[in-house]
């Protein structure tokens, strides 16, 4: 039986979630500070990330080679990265390291070292991970795809810029953490074999006296229909495509996300069985959809010769806008095997729980439990898919292509090519 999940809002601002998952042997955390992408000036694209590297090399009593070893001691299998609105720490760990691992995270975020004989080396790494990615033509089509979709702002790369890394100053890391590491805004959930009590103690201990501050609200995204082709000899096509859809906290989301399953979810979805396998048109054909707290859009992408690109594309838009015409309860009901075997896999991951707790908090304002969630999907009939998807066709695309030729676009209104 899975235990109920605990929402405290500590003095300073920090939410602390905490779910309690006794049939598990390990405790997982997530630490997320509003610290994302979006509150880097315009013209030091890349920031936030380097902040991110920086703070973790070194922080406290701890030198950047021993709170590397520390978090070896303790068995902490750790992530961190960016995102538009955020700045993430994952830890998962045996459940008995928990409690110093909360007070390791306090040290890195609230008393890190931000080293200056280190910026250089973190810089060097931030533009070979730059320059790695603008090497593969997916992620250059689907970074510009996202630029295109959700504005200047909102559609900004977490990996930054070449220009804006190389000119990135000790004092402006000094300066971005000043503005923006602290316990406003802040979401740490725990999950895993843990007592409750006891882990709010601790995180009173580590996080309770930590600074407020200021917090931004994300702009509105401001992307158009529009259509860009970057011409490249390539004996291949990269196809990005994307169109407005609602945000996780829309009520109707869970009926687009489950037309979406029926499209693009596992080998047996329509656009893997009719674009590739049946026409052979690709080799590669996705689509899923991506929600920021105040907007939303299905993104896809298809990888294809450039003989087939145009039919790839036009068969692919033909697929998603014709999904209601021979939608079977077969089809809504293998997406929902798939969802529900996904949530009894996080229901044996600390990790995935407490990942998802603080997702669902910032874009709901509640964390939602495995079974409201099983229920909501179970609850799902074909008429709500008809519904949902007759009031909300797909349209004004926004398409990137990177190949020799370029395409025409189905839009509204029509778009050009750049």
């Amino acid at each position: 039986m899975t235990s109920p999940i605990q929402c405290h809002t500590l003095g300073n601002g920090l939410t602390v979630l905490i779910q309690p998952m006794p049939w598990l042997r390990t405790a997982a955390l997530s630490l997320n500070l509003q610290a994302g992408v979006h509150r880097e000036p315009a013209h030091l694209g890349g920031l936030s990330s380097l902040v991110c590297e920086m703070i973790q090399r070194g922080a406290g009593q701890y030198s950047s080679r021993d709170l590397v070893a520390a978090q070896d001691n303790l068995g902490i299998d750790r992530n961190s990265g960016v995102s538009t609105a955020f700045v993430s720490f994952g830890a998962s760990m045996p459940s008995d390291s928990l409690p110093a691992a909360i007070s390791l995270y306090a040290d890195i975020v609230r008393n890190p070292h931000l080293p200056h004989d280190q910026l250089e080396d973190a810089r060097m790494m931030a533009i070979q991970e730059l320059r790695a990615m603008e090497d593969e033509p997916t992620h250059r089509v689907m970074r510009r795809l996202r630029e295109l979709h959700y504005g200047e702002v909102l559609g900004r790369s977490n990996f930054g810029t070449e220009t804006g890394i190389q000119q990135i100053t000790q004092d402006d890391i000094r300066s971005f953490y000043q503005t923006n590491y602290h316990s406003s805004g802040g979401i740490l959930s725990i999950a895993g074999n843990v007592d409750p009590t006891e882990v709010l103690d601790c995180v009173n201990t580590a996080f309770g006296n930590w600074r407020t501050g200021s917090l931004e609200d994300l702009p509105c995204p401001s992307g158009v229909a529009t259509y860009e082709h970057f011409e490249s000899s390539s004996s291949q096509t990269h196809i990005g495509f994307a169109f407005d859809a609602i945000p996780y906290s829309h009520p109707d989301y869970f009926k687009l996300r489950a037309g979406m399953g029926i499209l693009s979810d596992g080998m047996s979805s329509r656009l893997f069985d009719r674009v590739r396998e049946q026409r052979g048109l690709c080799y590669t054909v996705t689509a899923s959809c991506h929600s920021l707290k105040n907007g939303g859009g299905v993104f896809g992408y298809a990888g294809t010769t450039p003989e087939r690109a145009q039919e790839t594309l036009d068969v692919t838009l033909h697929e998603i806008e014709n999904l209601l015409e021979d939608m079977s309860s077969s089809e809504l009901d293998r997406w929902k095997v798939r969802i529900e075997s996904g949530l009894i896999m996080e229901q044996e991951s600390s990790a995935s729980r407490a990942s998802s707790m603080a997702s669902d908090f910032y874009q709901l304002g509640r964390p939602m439990t495995t079974i409201e969630l099983e229920s909501l999907i179970e609850s799902l009939r074909l008429e709500d898919i008809r519904d949902y998807w007759s009031a909300n066709p797909p349209k004004d695309y926004r398409v990137v292509t990177l190949g020799p030729d370029p395409l025409k676009v189905p839009a509204s209104p029509q778009p050009t090519a750049n």
